[in-house]
């Protein structure tokens, strides 16, 4: 038990001291007259603007939560959607703290207050995970396939910089070593996966894929599939409305569009997730993004740094609320429950 800590711990610290050497390596080459710039641009923002923003994220959340409570009803459990999108919230909340922490508390909350099993619920996050990968991919591959004249030419160029050889052009040596290490890689994986399956390690591996793999199949067996598809469209939908209503907020990025702001929904949620509440991370993949869009840097460190202050406030003020509103919660489903019971028995 312990070591469980101590290993999570250093996991928290590792991530946070990589989001803070982030900010410290974005903020280092700025100057006084860059500085300048970026308060100029903060005076001249449009703050008003977020308001629909935070109320956009709020509500993926509330959406988060009826997408939860579908995945529950298999399990014979059909709690209050309040209580819910509270435990969502203070999950949320709890990640920002430590990692997988909230996946862990919102099973907790559940499961006090409305007598679910905590082993039962985890098979719903764990398919509500999955459902979330397959629909970053979605989004990534619609940002490149819309955007082939600036992400793909972008990617395009990182791919021509591994496969090129200076200035001499293509490599077919170099093409057909990386070609050769990501085959062998392969190998070694199903290596992994077949022969040393006995091992801790792997059976963990094996166990995160097969999870990921039953979570996606889950969705076919749903009795309301078509409400759960439509339910995380709309969610990714209001990521994405609230950059594009974001761009408004600032002069410099006002006239960029939908486009822009998918790429940025894209690789800014890669940030998220490299670096404890992606402090740092995400703040880099909004400005470099922004970059391939014509935006300077300086600016898109603003306004990178805007949108994570929004979505983080959310979460915090959330997280709080819901947490205080838990008692209250409780009580008030002791009390439906004894209102069940008197009509039982009348």
């Amino acid at each position: 038990m312990l070591k469980k800590r101590l290993i999570t711990a250093l996991q928290f610290i590792f991530f946070l001291g990589l989001g803070i050497f982030l900010v410290w390596w974005m903020a280092r080459g700025i100057d006084e007259n860059g500085w300048k710039q970026i308060r100029e641009s903060l005076r001249h923002a449009k703050y008003w603007l977020f308001l629909p923003v935070l109320l956009m994220m709020l509500f993926s959340h509330y959406v988060r939560a009826l997408r939860w409570k579908i995945l529950m009803e298999p399990l014979g459990h059909k709690p209050n959607i309040f209580l819910v999108f509270n435990a969502v919230m203070v999950g949320y909340f709890a990640n920002l703290l430590f990692p997988r922490l909230g996946e862990v508390l919102k099973c907790t909350i559940l499961a006090r207050y409305e007598k679910v099993g905590p082993d039962k619920l985890i098979g719903t996050i764990v398919a509500e995970r999955a459902i979330d990968v397959v629909s970053l991919l979605v989004i990534f591959f619609l940002t490149i396939v819309l955007q082939i004249d600036v992400v793909g030419e972008y990617a395009l160029t990182l791919l021509r910089s591994v496969f090129n050889n200076g200035e001499k052009g293509f490599s077919l040596l170099r093409t057909l070593t990386i070609i050769g290490i990501v085959l062998a890689a392969v190998a070694v994986l199903y290596f992994l996966l077949t022969r040393l399956k006995h091992l801790r390690f792997v059976q963990k591996i094996r166990s995160i894929l097969k999870g990921i793999l039953s979570g996606v199949a889950s969705v076919r067996y749903m009795k309301k599939r078509g409400l759960f598809i439509f339910y995380s469209i709309l969610i990714w939908s209001l990521y994405l409305m609230s950059a594009r209503i974001g761009f408004y907020a600032l002069q410099e990025v006002s006239h960029l569009g939908i486009k822009p702001a998918l790429s940025i929904i894209s690789f800014g949620s890669i940030g998220m997730i490299v670096t404890q509440g992606g402090i740092g991370a995400y703040q880099y993949a909004v400005q470099e993004t922004l970059s391939l869009y014509g935006i300077d840097k300086l600016i898109g460190f603003t306004y990178g740094w805007i949108l994570w202050l929004a979505q983080t406030a959310v979460i915090l003020v959330g997280g709080v609320c819901c947490a205080a509103l838990l008692p209250f919660m409780h009580k008030k489903t002791n009390e439906e429950i004894l209102e069940e019971e008197k009509e039982t028995l009348s």
